[in-house]
């Protein structure tokens, strides 16, 4: 502990003071449970689109990117090359349903369009493979605690917890926001100190790196193989990956309530733009990193991967530089620890104690049983977090391994929900129960690499969901008002406006600066295609 110095113990301290002493100056603006969920709806787009690539991007890939392309190679990107198409789908079929309806609870929908026991099924879904993302991201914090200061893994998980617990509980969404907007710059200037000091500190020129690398099969971007056991190829990254994150920022509550705090529709969609425009930089250089990281230790294998940065700025002995890195780890796993904790605590109240328990109590009494919540689930995900700590591989692989169970009932229950005329509730949660079973045959039956579990159990739910609702229920009258054909109908019989300002508020309407998303996707295709004729 003393080799961390006064100068990286104050660098860190002045981090997590700054940011409890944010939490509790916004608390002042949380008297209701409504400010809790949503900041009363004033928060400025810009903020919120830093705070959603901030959520996803996290401890995971900060560590885990660069682990991950360290033991396998720079083609691992593809997983994350499909967020402009992401984008394009969620800003202009899921948000106009949850931004429009004004529900706290993504949920909600679920109900409306098919009923009550659908709802507690996803809530319950969400509820899961979100506990288990957090522990995760608890874990990834240990790590650096450990291994800057010698803390063991267990007290480090509390002591991180404690500390998003406060200020979450105290400033609700507005305080996960704001928050998460220093959090970035944080993991940024870390990011940006560890680059230059790597390729300043290389062996050899960059390019002549690279280009040694490439010798090794290190370098090469995209991978064209039908290979359906690699987990990281072209035709696994555009096409699983992008129904797999379609589900994280369309079907997430924790991804998407943040944007019903925008002031308008408008401001939701440009926040979540942001991240459609710059999740391929901020991967890429997760994942360049590991790959020069290669090069620098010359393929030593190291105990955990996930502490190569770690190692590479303890070696580097500069001057507060471990306690930057420290606080960006750390800020970067409280930037997705404090919205899983605020977003388990909303689903909790409105979907399940609201909703079952107490329909008529007052605002005052959610907000705090809300808090409750809050605490419970801090306390529930600790224990999975040190189970965590057995794992000796990227966790930002081992993550999205774990999500990749849940994703295709996401996908399918909203798919249908917002396409299929004929799809009903009891067909519906049937299709839910055997693509669970499917996805468990796949992943312990047969070595199918996990990015296509999302498009496996999705399409078996949505084959046995049309089947089943059919058999059960028969064949149905009419589009649902709640389905993306029912909207545009309401629309037009009510005479209501398609959009406000510039941006539909109707689904299944595309803005024309979603656009510019495809053109972006392709020119990322492109730039990778360079990259592998020219290295």
């Amino acid at each position: 502990m003393a080799e961390f110095g006064t100068l990286n113990w104050s660098i860190l301290g002045v981090y997590i003071v700054g940011n409890l002493l944010l939490g509790y100056f916004l608390s002042k603006r949380v008297t209701q449970a409504e400010d809790f969920y949503l900041g009363r709806r004033t928060m400025p787009w810009w903020v919120i689109g830093i705070s959603v690539v901030a959520t996803y991007v996290s401890a995971l890939s900060f560590l885990g990117g660069p682990a991950w392309s360290y033991s396998e190679n720079l083609a691992v990107i593809a997983i994350h090359l499909n967020y402009p198409i992401v984008i394009f789908i969620v800003i202009t079929i899921f948000l106009p349903f949850f931004f429009s309806s004004g529900v706290a609870s993504i949920y909600e929908y679920q109900e409306r369009r098919f009923g009550p026991t659908a709802r507690s099924v996803m809530s319950g879904v969400f509820l899961v493979s979100q506990g288990l993302t957090s522990a995760a991201i608890l874990y990834a914090t240990a790590l650096v605690i450990e291994f800057i200061t010698s803390i063991d893994v267990v007290h480090a998980i509390l002591i991180v917890t404690a500390i998003a617990l406060v200020y979450t509980m105290m400033g609700g969404i507005a305080a996960v926001i704001w928050t998460d907007t220093i959090q970035a710059g944080v993991l940024f200037v870390g990011a940006m100190i560890i680059l230059v000091a790597l390729v300043g500190d290389l062996p050899t020129p960059m390019v002549e790196m690279l280009r040694d690398l490439e010798t090794q099969g290190k370098t090469t971007a995209l991978d064209f193989s039908f290979d359906f056991t690699k987990e990281a190829t072209i035709w696994s990254g555009i096409i699983a990956m992008t129904l797999f994150h379609t589900t994280v920022y369309g079907a997430n509550q924790m991804m998407v309530q943040r944007t019903l705090a925008a002031k308008n529709i408008g401001d939701a969609k440009k926040s979540y733009l942001l991240m459609g425009f710059a999740a391929f930089f901020i991967y890429f250089l997760f994942m360049l990193l590991g790959t020069l990281f290669y090069g620098y230790y010359e393929g030593r294998a190291f105990e955990n991967g996930n502490t190569i940065i770690l190692q590479f700025a303890s070696e580097l002995a500069l001057p507060g530089l471990m306690g930057i890195i420290a606080a960006a780890v750390i800020a970067a796993a409280m930037s997705s620890l404090d919205s899983s904790l605020n977003s388990m605590a909303t689903v909790s109240t409105i979907d399940f104690y609201q909703r079952y328990f107490r329909r008529d109590a007052d605002s005052w009494h959610y907000l705090r049983v809300t808090r409750g919540f809050t605490v419970l689930w801090a306390a529930a995900i600790i224990i999975p977090a040190i189970l965590y700590a057995q794992s000796e591989g990227s966790i930002l692989q081992t993550l999205s391994r774990i999500g990749s169970y849940f994703v295709g009932a996401k996908l399918s229950m909203y798919g249908l929900g917002f396409f299929s005329k004929h799809a009903t509730e009891r067909g519906v949660l049937v299709g839910v129960v055997v693509g669970f079973i499917v996805i468990w045959a796949v992943a312990s039956q047969t070595d199918i690499a996990w990015p296509w579990y999302c498009l496996i159990g999705g399409s078996v739910n949505i084959v046995v969901s049309i089947a089943a609702s059919l058999m059960l229920d028969g064949k149905q009258a009419d589009y649902s008002p709640y389905t993306v054909r029912g909207q545009i109908r309401q629309f037009e019989e009510e005479g209501r406006p398609m959009k406000e300002g510039n941006w539909y508020v109707v689904p299944g309407k595309i803005d024309p600066i979603a656009y510019a998303l495809l053109g972006f996707f392709v020119l990322t295709i492109l730039f990778l295609l360079g990259w592998d004729l020219l290295i």
